[in-house]
């Protein structure tokens, strides 16, 4: 198994410790500690280690499961992780919708063999047809975000139960990652309400504002579960004492204001990003959640020359879209605090101006 670097990550170590504003963030803005009970009493580790029975019922009820179908991680990542490591093996193909975050291409294929089905602009839209083309006799996986990360694309309950009817048909398993669903002001049944080869990873981190309780989870059918469950022991053994305990109130008696709070917030930003976009003739598909996928100005060859300009000019750090495979466009994040996305904007359109005037 030889894991590529990650690109992004690769790009935002290089540049965010030293920018004055971060608009390549992919969440929403964090949430101050004090709106939660810190009290956890020993810091040890969580019993059993694949969390709390009764919040793994309270989360499994969410999809129509049971609580022993839900495994806690150590945030969504490992969730998608340890279901990767639990699904393939070697020789085992998986379809990846792209564009996405890059783990859920490149662990895939650090195992076995992937083939990806490229979305368009201007609305992104993914055409079932495609994936089953892509469709191989050792297809194990299909893979994607719903909201994307990056271009926020929602897509519907029609398209998601037909991709369900393809992975059944062939034996495989439909693996979404739905860290940004409850961002959508009306979020669709998530996929693992669809069948026991249906898989949903989710956590606290984007549509929470919680990304510092790194807690996440995995829902599968128990056998597939127990096998997540094995490899977990490998890795975080269990999931942070402090990060459940968090969780537990922002799922609980928390959740209505907290979700209401992020919403209103994640749409303000957002009708600012696109008085942006408007404004410099920019192209992108509005979006669900905090990440928006503009075009490249023009006068700029790539999303990387673009992001290291502003950067340069601006102290701004943007993420290109070329880390995405789609270099002609840069992922901006809107879930920070407004006041902050109000002057990267303006530093932002004041770099684009200032070349166009060269």
């Amino acid at each position: 198994m030889e894991l590529p670097p990650f690109e992004l990550e690769r790009w935002l170590d290089e540049y965010e410790p030293s920018a004055d504003l971060m608009l390549a963030e992919s969440g929403v803005r964090s949430l101050p500690v004090e709106r939660f009970d810190l009290d956890v009493g020993e810091l040890g580790y969580v019993i059993p280690t694949d969390g709390d029975p009764q919040f793994r019922a309270d989360i499994a009820e969410r999809y129509g499961r049971s609580a022993d179908e839900v495994v806690l991680t150590c945030g969504t990542q490992e969730a998608d992780f340890l279901t990767f490591m639990a699904l393939l093996d070697d020789g085992d193909h998986a379809v990846v919708v792209a564009p996405t975050y890059q783990s859920l291409e490149s662990v895939p294929e650090s195992v076995g063999s992937v083939t990806t089905v490229r979305t368009e602009p201007p609305n992104w839209g993914l055409s079932v047809d495609a994936v089953a083309d892509a469709v191989q006799p050792e297809t194990r996986l299909v893979v994607l975000t719903n909201p994307s990360n990056p271009t926020g694309t929602y897509l519907g309950p029609e398209t998601m139960a037909a991709l369900y009817d393809l992975v059944a048909d062939n034996d495989a398993y439909l693996l979404v990652d739905e860290v940004y669903r409850m961002l959508a002001d009306d979020p669709h049944p998530p996929a693992a309400a669809l069948g026991p080869r249906a898989i949903s990873t989710a956590g606290v981190s984007k549509s929470y504002g919680l990304a510092g309780a790194r807690l996440g989870w995995v829902v599968a059918h128990p056998e597939l579960a127990d096998t997540v469950r094995k490899w977990k022991d490998y890795t975080t053994i269990s999931p942070p004492m402090l990060g459940q305990h968090i969780a537990k109130q922002a799922l609980g008696e928390k959740e209505d204001e907290i979700l209401r709070e992020n919403r209103k917030h994640a749409k303000a930003n957002r009708d600012r990003v696109a008085a942006f976009v408007d404004e410099y003739e920019l192209e992108w598909s509005e979006p669900v959640g905090v990440n928006a996928f503009p075009t490249v100005p023009d006068g700029f060859e790539s999303g990387k020359e673009f992001c290291r300009s502003v950067f340069d000019a601006e102290s701004v750090v943007l993420a290109p879209g070329d880390v995405f495979g789609y270099p002609d466009r840069f992922r901006l994040g809107f879930g920070l605090h407004t006041d902050e996305l109000v002057e990267g904007l303006e530093r932002v359109g004041r770099h684009i101006e200032s070349v166009r005037d060269d």
